[in-house]
C-alpha cells in the first residue's frame, strides 16, 4: 500500500487519546491508596488489572480485525472504553476501579493492536522506525498534559468555583474524590473518538499477507521461535518499566520525601513524560544518522543510572532524576518493536498481536512492585526494574533484524 497520510494522522490523534487516557493511572496512584486506603500490593492490582487486558484481548483483536476492519475495531474500541470511564466516574469504589481501567485496558489494547501494523503499512515499511517515534512524541505529549489536567481539575474543584466545566463537574464529583472528575472527561473523550471514527471515511487499508493475523495455529508456531519469546520479553520489559517508573513515581516522592501528589508529584510525572517527547524528537534525528540498536544502548546505560539516583538520591535528587528517566526511555519502545518487525521475514499482523500481548508486562511488573514493597519497602521493589532495564539493554547486542533503519548515509551510498 502507498503512503497513506489520512490513515497515518488518525493513528497519530489515536496514540494521543490512548496516551492521555493510559498514563494518568500513576499520578492517581497515591489518590487510590489514600482514597480507598490501600496497601501497596492492592494498589498493584489497579495497573495489573489495566495492562492485563492486553493479555486477554490482543491476539483475539488481531485476529477480528481480519473478519471485519480497522473502523469497526476502533469503533467498538471506543465503546468499551467509554463503558469503563462511565462505570468508574459514576460509582468510584476500589472494585469499581478495578473493573473499570479493566475496560478501559482492553478498549486500548484494541486500538493498539490495530494501529501498530497499520502504521508499519500506511507510513512506509523503512520509515517505520521514524513513524513510530513519532508517534512516541505525540504518545509522551499527551502524557505531559494528562497529569497536568489532573492537577488543574483537583486544585479548582477543590476551591469551589462554579464556572463553565466546574459548575458542570461539580455536582457529579464527590467533594473527598475530586480526581474522579477526570474519568468524567475521558467519558466525554471516549464519546467524542468514537463519533470521529462513525463519521470518517476509512480508506481501505490493504494488508499484505505476512501483515494479516493468522489463526490460533500461527500464534503458536510464531511463539516456538526463540526471536519471537525473545522480543515478546522485551516489550513486556519496556512496558512495565515504563509503568514502574511513572506508576510509582508519585507515590515515592510522598512516602520518601513527603512531595505533595497532586502537586509536585503530578508535575514530576508529566514531567516524565514531557521529557519523553523532548527525548524522542531527538531520537528522530539520531535514527537518521545511526544504527537504532546502537542509539538504544546509548539511551538505556543513563537511564540505568538516573534510576540509581532517583531511589538513593536525596528529596530533589530524586525529584529530578525520575523524570530525566524519560527522557532515556523515548526511543526504547519504538525501537524495540521495529526491530521486532524486522526480525521476522512473515506473519507481521499476528506478530504483532503477540508483541501487543507482551504489554502485560505493564500488570505483572507493578503487582510484583507492590508486593515487594510491602515487604521491604517501596525502594526496594522499585529496584526490579534494573532487572528490565538490563534485560532491554542487551537488545542493543543480540538484535539481528532483516531490514535495518535507513539513515542518511545510505541514502548517500545508493546514489
Amino acid at each position: 500500500m502507498k503512503r497513506n497520510y489520512y490513515i497515518v494522522a488518525l493513528i497519530m490523534l489515536t496514540f494521543f487519546v490512548i496516551s492521555f487516557i493510559t498514563n494518568i493511572i500513576g499520578p492517581l496512584s497515591p489518590e487510590f491508596i489514600s482514597d480507598f486506603k490501600l496497601s501497596d500490593a492492592l494498589a498493584g492490582v489497579l495497573p495489573f488489572a489495566f495492562f492485563i487486558a492486553y493479555g486477554v484481548m490482543s491476539i483475539p483483536t488481531s485476529m477480528l480485525v481480519q473478519k471485519f476492519n480497522e473502523k469497526t475495531i476502533m469503533v467498538a474500541a471506543f465503546i468499551v472504553a467509554f463503558l469503563g470511564s462511565l462505570l468508574l466516574a459514576a460509582q468510584p469504589n476500589y472494585l469499581t476501579a478495578i473493573l473499570s481501567l479493566f475496560l478501559i485496558g482492553c478498549g486500548m489494547a484494541m486500538l493498539q493492536v490495530v494501529i501498530n501494523p497499520l502504521l508499519r503499512t500506511a507510513g512506509g515499511e523503512k520509515n517505520y522506525a521514524f513513524t513510530s517515534v513519532l508517534a512516541q512524541l505525540i504518545f509522551g505529549g499527551a502524557s505531559y498534559i494528562s497529569p497536568l489536567v489532573y492537577s488543574y481539575l483537583v486544585l479548582n474543584l477543590n476551591k469551589h468555583r462554579s464556572s463553565g466545566i466546574f459548575s458542570i463537574l461539580q455536582p457529579l464529583v464527590p467533594a473527598n474524590l475530586p480526581w474522579i472528575s477526570l474519568y468524567w472527561l475521558f467519558t466525554v473523550i471516549s464519546i467524542f473518538m468514537f463519533a470521529i471514527m462513525l463519521i470518517s471515511k476509512f480508506p481501505k487499508v490493504q494488508l499484505a499477507d505476512d501483515e494479516k493475523a493468522g489463526p490460533w495455529k500461527t500464534h503458536v508456531d510464531l511463539f516456538k521461535k526463540p526471536v519471537v519469546i525473545a522480543y515478546f520479553i522485551a516489550l513486556f520489559c519496556y512496558v512495565g518499566t515504563e509503568q514502574g517508573v511513572s506508576y510509582w513515581m508519585s507515590q515515592f516522592l510522598f512516602q520518601y520525601h513527603k512531595f505533595d501528589p497532586q502537586t509536585a508529584g503530578a508535575h514530576a510525572v508529566s514531567n516524565f513524560w514531557g521529557l519523553m517527547l523532548v527525548g524522542g524528537i531527538l531520537g528522530l534525528l539520531l535514527l537518521k544518522v545511526m544504527d537504532s540498536r546502537k542509539l538504544l544502548v546509548l539511551f538505556t546505560i543513563p537511564a540505568i543510572i538516573l534510576l540509581s539516583f532517583a531511589l538513593f538520591g536525596n528529596a530533589q535528587i530524586s525529584l529530578y532524576a525520575f523524570p530525566i528517566i524519560g527522557f532515556f526511555m523515548s526511543v526504547m519502545y519504538p525501537i524495540i518493536f521495529s526491530l521486532a518487525l524486522s526480525s521476522v521475514s512473515e506473519d507481521h499482523g499476528s506478530f504483532a498481536g503477540i508483541l501487543v500481548t507482551g504489554i502485560i508486562g505493564g500488570a505483572v511488573v507493578q503487582l510484583l512492585i507492590g508486593g515487594l514493597g510491602d515487604l521491604i519497602g517501596l525502594r526496594g521493589g522499585m529496584m526490579f526494574l534494573y532487572i528490565t532495564f538490563g534485560y532491554m539493554l542487551s537488545i542493543g547486542f543480540w538484535a539481528k533484524p532483516l531490514i535495518t533503519n535507513q539513515t542518511v548515509f545510505d541514502k548517500k551510498d545508493k546514489a
